[in-house]
């Protein structure tokens, strides 16, 4: 949970446009796993394992496109708070998709969620542009949840977590190669400070977050790991005003109060499977 916290903070000191960040972010991520995979001889994903694989990473890179740009004109606190709404449209997606029920308790939850997105939405003390940043926010929140969809059955069937982070991780990467291209989005040519920054994210968030946090899922119940989600946007928003001196406005804290009230509720009413948002 620290690592993935850390994830805004280091993104911010990267410097780096958000396509770039996020490319990076996991292409390093999939280079860094794919020995570790083949010295393990691994079963990498095939056939249905494999689409799926491929499926959750498309939606994986519009996470990390959509959330990463957020940072741009956004706060910190807002932005991850916002994101970390993913659970509510878990539900959401898996009532219409699949008609999944949820309990008056989960239901009473993501109304009072919803309803504090809507006052951090209204929070302009970062500036004119926080509407678009909360919007970026909320649509990788959306696209998370789609990405956590897919990906409900993909570890059944002996496939390990390094492999299928690999996969994951190298569509991520790939799907977000050419909306770099077509933005014209610098990928290289970076001062050194850029790239540490660069490996940072990939080693904390990246490898010690999201992908820790998948190995995990073999061992904690869903519903725990779920839990943490609650402390990501308290951390974040501490280092974000430690270290950027950001300091977050009284919508954003009140609003955040009423989001993870929110989540506490659907998180306690219904057992969802989750994956780190960061």
């Amino acid at each position: 949970m620290l690592a993935v916290s850390a994830a805004a903070i280091f993104i911010r000191l990267a410097d780096a446009p958000a396509v770039a960040v996020a490319f990076w972010r996991c292409a390093l991520g999939a280079a860094l796993l794919l020995g570790p995979a083949f010295m393990r001889r691994e079963q990498f994903p095939k056939a249905r394992d494999l689409y799926v694989g491929v499926g959750s990473g498309v939606a994986l890179g519009a996470h990390f496109g959509f959330w990463i740009s957020s940072l741009d004109y956004t706060s910190v606190a807002a932005s991850v708070v916002l994101v970390s709404t993913q659970p509510v449209f878990v539900a959401i997606l898996a009532y219409l998709l699949f008609g999944e029920r949820t309990s008056p308790l989960s239901f009473a939850g993501i109304l009072a969620a919803l309803a504090g997105t809507a006052v951090i939405a209204g929070d302009d003390s970062v500036g004119s542009a926080a509407l678009l940043g909360n919007a970026l926010a909320l649509a990788g929140a959306v696209t998370v949840a789609v990405y956590v969809l897919i990906g409900r059955s993909s570890r059944t069937g002996g496939i390990g977590v390094l492999p299928y982070s690999v996969v994951v991780y190298s569509a991520a990467a790939l799907s977000l190669l050419p909306v770099a291209l077509i933005l014209d989005v610098r990928l290289w040519g970076y001062p050194g400070e850029t790239w540490f920054w660069l490996w940072a994210i990939t080693l904390g968030p990246q490898i010690m977050g999201h992908t820790v946090f998948n190995w995990a899922l073999r061992y904690v119940e869903a519903s725990i790991l779920s839990g943490t989600i609650l402390a990501e946007p308290v951390v974040s928003a501490l280092l974000a005003w430690l270290i950027l001196a950001e300091k977050p406005g009284l919508p954003t804290i009140f609003g955040g109060a009423v989001v993870l009230l929110g989540l506490f509720l659907l998180l306690r009413g219904r057992r969802l499977p989750t994956e780190p948002i960061a």
